[in-house]
């Protein structure tokens, strides 16, 4: 995956002193970047029987929506409290720079649907932490977790329980 590397950039003290910020944005302005990371996914995933996609804002929907495209099944948006506008149940996480609230609409996933979660980034682990229990408060059966990026100094894995994980570029520093 050193190929895809190059293409992120690292932006030092973003968003404030101390993190190091890896943007994303450049791998998906490159069309050849964001093709390759589809096909990686698509290639990981294509055998899960997925029902339904949750991608975590904002970066979570671009690989999401796109992968749910490619495995022909429904895409599901978890999202910041107050951006949905039907009846949501909400859930509280940690971040590495602060605390923050997700929400999912009540009738996203049906009874025992199979979702496969998406995101950017593992960092902390709390983002997904609070994704999977918002999965199982709308009923829905969780199949993985995946990310383009995961920072394994943050040792965010240690939040994710039992379920299958897949990152496809990792750093050791956080």
């Amino acid at each position: 995956m050193e190929d895809l590397k190059k293409l992120i950039r690292n932006i030092p003290d973003f968003p404030k002193p101390g993190i190091q910020f890896y943007d994303i944005t450049t791998l998906f302005q490159d069309s050849w970047g964001l093709k390759r990371c589809l096909d990686i996914l698509e290639e990981q995933y294509k055998n899960k029987s997925i029902d339904k996609i949750a991608g975590i804002e904002s970066r979570g929907f671009i690989v999401g929506a796109a992968l749910a495209d490619r495995l022909n099944c429904g895409f599901v948006l978890i999202r910041k409290k107050g951006k949905l506008p039907g009846e949501t149940v909400s859930e509280s996480y940690e971040l590495e720079y602060g605390t923050d609230e997700l929400e999912i609409h009540v009738d996203a996933i049906e009874e025992n649907e199979r979702v496969l979660i998406l995101d950017d980034l593992l960092a902390t682990g709390g983002t997904f932490e609070a994704a999977t229990n918002l999965v199982k408060k709308v009923n829905g059966s969780i199949v993985g977790l995946g990310c383009v990026i995961e920072l394994k100094g943050l040792n965010g894995r240690s939040k994710l329980g039992d379920y299958p994980f897949f990152s496809m570029i990792s750093y050791d520093e956080a």
